[in-house]
């Protein structure tokens, strides 16, 4: 039995290997972070989804401890995995979870709004996500964490991971070695485009096997050309 567990704003053994090599993953418990698109659906990798029997998600918190009295704690097994997902290259890594019941949104509680075009190659975001903060250090991070990041060209990103790069992937680098880790698959790249309102341009998918601390950019999947799949999907199941 595959359980997840989503903190949204599965540890997830999902990770790049060094060029030349293939991109792979594994099976178990997993965790995951994921964005809320609205009272009913959460966004997040596919690698997250993918052969999972139950969700437990938590809500309201910035803290993996969820001890403060504006968390919610819920549980479902409905999601819908991208049909072109591929666990082996990753390519097509997106997936959507859907609340049993639609949640209240609250100050402690909201929603992230679709892109409405294409990113730019060198597109600045911020990256949040509950995952590792070093190599050394094998814990997820208590609290929530943030960095600002940058995204590179997809010539840069192919020096690191060749032709592992596919299309709609996307790649983001952040100074001091700044980047994704293990437990970070799900998380989001978001731009605050205006008072409330903030759009999720990326989601977490790889990174490389020489490790978290490395001068590697870390991989993303692009939001935007899912746009028709993720408005097709949420309107209907």
């Amino acid at each position: 039995m595959r359980t997840a567990l989503i903190f949204v704003l599965c540890l997830s053994p999902i990770w790049a290997l060094s060029r030349g090599t293939r991109i792979i993953g594994a099976d178990g418990n997993y965790f995951c972070t994921g964005s809320i698109l609205n009272n009913q659906w959460i966004i997040t990798a596919g690698q997250c989804v993918d052969g999972a029997i139950l969700f437990t998600i938590l809500v309201g918190t910035h803290k993996l401890s969820g001890d403060e009295s504006t968390v919610l704690k819920v549980a479902t097994d409905t999601y819908v995995l991208h049909p072109d997902y591929n666990p082996n290259t990753l390519a097509n890594d997106i997936g959507l979870i859907k609340f049993r019941a639609p949640i209240t949104f609250t100050t402690y509680i909201r929603n992230v709004y679709l892109p409405y075009g294409q990113m730019h190659e060198t597109a600045i975001g911020i990256a949040y996500g509950w995952g590792q903060t070093s190599d050394d250090n094998p814990d997820l991070s208590d609290t929530l964490t943030h960095v600002t990041l940058t995204g590179v060209s997809d010539a840069e990103c192919r020096i690191t991971y060749g032709d592992q790069l596919a299309e709609n992937m996307v790649c983001f680098e952040g100074n001091y070695n700044e980047g994704t880790c293990f437990g970070d698959s799900g998380s989001p790249i978001i731009q605050h485009v205006s008072r409330g309102y903030t759009i999720v341009i990326a989601i977490s998918s790889f990174f490389s096997a020489n490790g978290c601390e490395s001068t590697d950019p870390s991989g993303y999947t692009k939001v935007f050309p899912y746009n028709n799949w993720i408005n097709n999907v949420t309107s209907t199941v």
